[in-house]
């Protein structure tokens, strides 16, 4: 999978924005995908794997500039 820089900087972002968060707010919700909650512990992980679930979070959660 090729990641461009845009994206690589939206998940530096998100990783930043992520370890800094309380564990107990890291279970929280961050997402809805298709009627399906996603916790930031869930986000990380589809980030961290770089799949397309993740392009799909990044990219909301930069449109909506919580990262």
């Amino acid at each position: 999978m090729n990641i461009s820089v845009m994206d690589e900087e939206k998940r530096e972002k998100f990783l930043k924005v992520y370890y800094n968060l309380p564990l107990k707010i890291r279970e929280e919700l961050v997402y809805d995908l298709d009627g399906k909650p996603l916790s930031w512990n869930a986000a990380y992980v589809e980030i961290k794997d770089k799949t397309e679930v993740g392009e799909m979070i990044l990219s909301k959660l930069s449109e909506l500039k919580i990262i």
